[in-house]
């Protein structure tokens, strides 16, 4: 799965790394390739127009930017790129990463950022995976096995629950 583009994942700060740990780990229980960085959208905002208008040259597929409080990290990046963003709001601030939600998704036309839950790193993971198997049938492969398991998990757990009601 070399040929893959990666997924470059961008964080405002190494506080958010501990919650973007899950996302990692789905990508790379897909085979894919991650870039992980610490850029900030104002602390070091060259850094961040370098990153993004340079990532697709560097073989990089979609983008997932993580940030808490002003959480400008993703429609800075996505400012200077064609490719897809997904924002990750984290929670991080007095009000509980409303303020992180809310500066991802309401970005102005023209600049969008597909912006998961609050804290949300997992499902960034899969929607990266999925925007790639797009053109990667072997990432659509996985994805198919993937929601078969968790398809399974749930049957199991239907199971277990049943066999408790009957010992009431």
């Amino acid at each position: 799965m070399s040929n893959l583009p990666k997924v470059a994942i961008v964080m405002g700060s190494d506080s958010d790394f501990p919650k973007l740990v899950p996302c990692i780990q789905i990508l790379k229980k897909f085979g894919v390739q991650t870039e992980v960085r610490i850029i900030s959208a104002h602390r070091t905002p060259r850094d961040a127009e370098q990153f993004a208008s340079s990532a697709a040259e560097n073989g990089v597929g979609v983008i997932i930017a993580a940030a808490g409080k002003a959480a400008h990290l993703g429609g800075v990046i996505a400012a200077y790129t064609t490719l897809p963003v997904i924002g990750v709001p984290i929670k991080s601030s007095t009000m509980d990463g409303l303020d992180s939600l809310l500066s991802m998704v309401q970005m102005p036309k023209g600049i969008p950022v597909a912006t998961v839950a609050i804290d949300g790193a997992d499902n960034a993971g899969i929607l990266a995976v999925q925007m790639l198997a797009l053109g990667y049938p072997e990432l659509t492969e996985k994805l198919v096995a993937f929601k078969r398991d968790m398809e399974e998990g749930v049957r199991e757990k239907d199971r277990a629950i049943a066999q408790e009601v009957v010992k009431l």
